[in-house]
């Protein structure tokens, strides 16, 4: 057998040998990423089973979300209107120097965007 002969029999068994060493590791990790992937699909069956129960029900706190959203700006109008009822002055306790706001008096356009006018 001449030595080129030789050479191409040694680099063909390297060849094989380098392939089936990649396939083994590809392999592994393979096996662990399908490991993975059930239990990935044991947990999201676990969410669907939850889920099922709470969708039951969520028309009636879809319900109850719009109730609250409806109240709140009536909610704001009166929380505005105990704030200015107080008797707390802020100009008293202003010391000199300290920080004022720029913007001045905060006033609300929610209730006009609703159509509510307070007296």
């Amino acid at each position: 057998m001449s030595g080129m002969a030789l050479f191409s029999v040694i680099d063909i068994v390297l060849l094989i040998a380098g392939l089936a060493i990649y396939l083994y590791i590809v392999g592994g990790q393979l096996t662990r990423v399908a490991g993975l992937l059930e239990e990935c699909s044991d947990l999201v069956g676990q969410i669907k089973d939850n889920a099922e129960v709470i969708d039951s029900g969520l028309g009636s706190i879809n319900n109850t979300g719009r109730v609250i959203a409806g109240a709140l700006p009536l909610l704001y109008g009166m929380a505005e209107g105990i704030v200015d009822g107080a008797t707390f002055d802020h100009e008293e306790h202003v010391a000199s120097g300290s920080n004022v706001p720029a913007m001045g008096t905060r006033r609300s356009r929610l209730m006009e965007a609703v159509g509510y006018e307070p007296e």
